[in-house]
């Protein structure tokens, strides 16, 4: 991975101010809703004649509406209106928001509490999808996997400051109501502070006309979402996440309290661990991604949510409530240990899910309807997370218990995963190739940058293995469409690989004249659509680890449209399982599992330079003396 990490970013105006404005939204926000929730609960159940767990359920439930009833129209303002402008205007309604809550606090009305919370709901809808809309607009397609690592981090890392935060501020005797009153409005003010050195963000598309009619909205940037199936799923992707991580956050406090017996500080023990394990997750991703939107990891990090929400419930067989429910007490019990383990994987993986999932709606969604489309995801999640708190509430009043709760949805999201990989292939096919140079291969890049990042290109490479272009895209952050041997392409399993990464099957004149035109056809449609064609000019997998010569092809595209060429070189394949090392012949013997490969890119060829003795000769520095 080269480039300099994600923690870079911090650095530079074009996000830094951007991601303490979100930190500080997303403290306030539960430094503001835990804050209510200790004062309904511990300090004003004389002032109310309802039930306070009642009350718990319903600030849940009135912070959530806005997103269901304004996202339609969030999403419009942030595509119509320039965004750093937008941000700041939100910011201080914020900070009106948060004056009403101190009143509410200052005088123990809950009245005004309620308001302040409904208010702070739309505060957080209308700050949505210009949160996510703005990173692409200010980052590098790499470093869109490292920024929305980062906002995730920082969130989760917010989430939990502001709920311990919230929480002990207003148990301060005697007076924890005028501490929460100063504290969110101290956070409230940083961040419209940090808002304002948010660089100029201009407008997708300041010719809308706003809809206001929020259903007709919703439906349309719905229909939208679908034009694009990946887009569609990632945003069904997300949503479930927010159920799966809905169910298990919201049982939380009576798993450690009812099942393992721990008091509130186990609890905060534990929720802090979830939060780590987010946190980490979503760091993890841009160096496992290698610095590209790789949706390969989006599997990876759902095996991971259904394996330990598995071995959290067959952890929690035996468990007897203990005793002594302090964090020492907890801590000292070998067999929690386990539990713990499972908890902290079970945000890592989390990470890895969600945060490929929102590079690719980012990326892959229409710049000019980002926003909208984010918008309607907000709206899809919040549909997911009342879903979810039905469903859990049915399942436990038949009699389940919150770790049987837990098994399921981890089932739950294995068959979701399931069908999702199956609707769209490139999930499946990513996380294959992320798999094969993690795992089978070690592969040292060098030169992937000679690669433009946008604009229709042509790369070509030696043929060592059968496995080449899993490898090659694995490598290159931009999606390559490979024109490859009829044969090689309708090998079993490598065949469903090779489909989902739409190559082009190619026949020599002699063999399949027609398949050989539709390809030379497809090739040159795909550059006239600027997209990144991948061709093995030797025709066919070496015999001896050496190169053949190069054919015509290239030439023959680039001919009908011109798009610089780009020679790679592999190296380190040949002796390995899926090359011909053994008596002519692949996938015979296992061997070369492990090996360390290398991927190295040469700078553009001008299309009428690229002749093949001089692509095969520029090809053949790059691979070296090694096979």
């Amino acid at each position: 991975m080269r480039g300099p990490s994600q923690f870079a970013l911090l650095r530079q105006r074009r996000f830094a101010p951007f991601f303490w404005t979100q930190f500080a939204a997303a403290a306030n926000d539960n430094v503001f809703k835990n804050a209510f929730v200790v004062f309904v609960t511990f300090e004003a159940t004389n002032l109310v004649n309802v039930d306070a767990g009642m009350i718990v359920n319903l600030i849940g439930a009135l912070f959530i509406l806005p997103f269901m009833l304004l996202s339609a129209t969030s999403g419009q303002l942030a595509d119509k209106y320039e965004k750093s402008r937008l941000i700041r205007l939100i910011k201080l309604l914020e900070i009106a928001i948060m004056a009403i809550g101190a009143a509410g606090f200052l005088t123990r009305s809950i009245t005004l509490l309620f308001v302040a919370l409904a208010l702070l709901g739309v505060h957080s809808t209308l700050f949505g999808p210009v949160k996510y809309a703005i990173l692409p607009q200010h980052l590098k397609t790499e470093e869109l996997i490292g920024g929305n690592g980062m906002v995730e981090m920082g969130t989760f890392v917010a989430i939990l400051l502001g709920t311990i935060a919230g929480g002990l501020v207003v148990a301060i005797k005697p007076a924890g109501t005028a501490w929460a009153a100063a504290l969110t409005i101290a956070v409230a003010i940083f961040g419209w502070l940090a808002s304002r050195r948010i660089p100029h963000t201009p407008a997708v598309a300041p010719e809308l006309e706003i809809n206001w009619n929020l259903f007709t909205e919703t439906w349309r940037n719905l229909k939208i979402a679908q034009e694009n199936v990946v887009v569609w799923r990632s945003m069904l992707g997300i949503s479930w996440f927010w159920f799966y991580g809905a169910i298990y956050l919201a049982q939380l406090p009576e798993f450690t309290r009812g099942v393992l017996g721990g008091d509130e500080h186990v609890f905060t023990l534990l929720l802090a661990l979830f939060s780590i394990g987010i946190g980490a997750g979503s760091l993890l991703c841009e160096r496992m991604s290698g610095r590209k939107v790789e949706i390969g990891l989006v599997p990876f990090g759902s095996i991971g949510l259904t394996l330990f929400a598995v071995d959290l419930w067959l952890a929690t067989r035996h468990v007897v409530p203990a005793a002594d429910g302090t964090v020492s007490a907890f801590i000292a019990a070998g067999a929690n240990w386990r539990i713990v383990a499972d908890i902290v994987l079970l945000g890592v993986f989390g990470g890895f899910y969600t945060v490929p999932l929102y590079a690719l709606l980012q990326a892959r969604s229409q710049p000019s309807h980002r926003s909208r489309i984010i918008a309607a995801n907000n709206i899809l999640n919040a549909l997911f997370i009342i879903v979810s708190a039905l469903a859990a509430i049915a399942l436990l009043k038949a009699g389940m218990t919150i770790p049987q709760l837990f098994l399921v949805v981890g089932i739950l999201n294995g068959i979701v995963a399931i069908y999702i990989y199956a609707l769209v292939p490139e999930f499946l096919m990513r996380f294959l190739a992320w798999l094969l140079i993690h795992s089978v291969y070690r592969v040292r890049q060098e030169g992937l940058d000679n690669i433009p990042e946008e604009g229709p290109c042509v790369l070509v490479c030696n043929h060592v293995s059968y496995v080449d272009a899993i490898v090659i895209a694995a490598c290159v952050r931009r999606p390559v469409r490979f024109v490859m041997d009829h044969q090689i392409f309708r090998i079993p399993l490598l065949s469903f690989i090779f489909r989902a990464m739409r190559a082009i099957p190619i026949a020599p004149a002699r063999v399949n004249a027609t398949l050989k035109a539709r390809a030379i056809g497809e090739a040159q449609a795909a550059l006239a659509a600027g997209e990144v064609v991948g061709i093995f000019p030797e025709g066919r997998l070496t015999e001896d680890g050496e190169l053949g010569p190069f054919r015509p092809g290239v030439q023959q595209i680039v001919a009908a449209v011109p798009a610089p060429v780009v020679p790679m070189a592999l190296s380190g394949l040949w002796g390995s399982f899926f090359s011909r090392a053994y008596r002519g012949r692949a996938m015979r013997r296992l061997r070369g599992m492990f090996s360390r490969i290398a991927f190295v890119v040469a700078p553009p060829v001008a299309p009428s330079a690229a002749t093949p003795e001089a692509l095969q000769a520029i090809v053949q520095k790059l691979r070296g003396d090694q096979r």
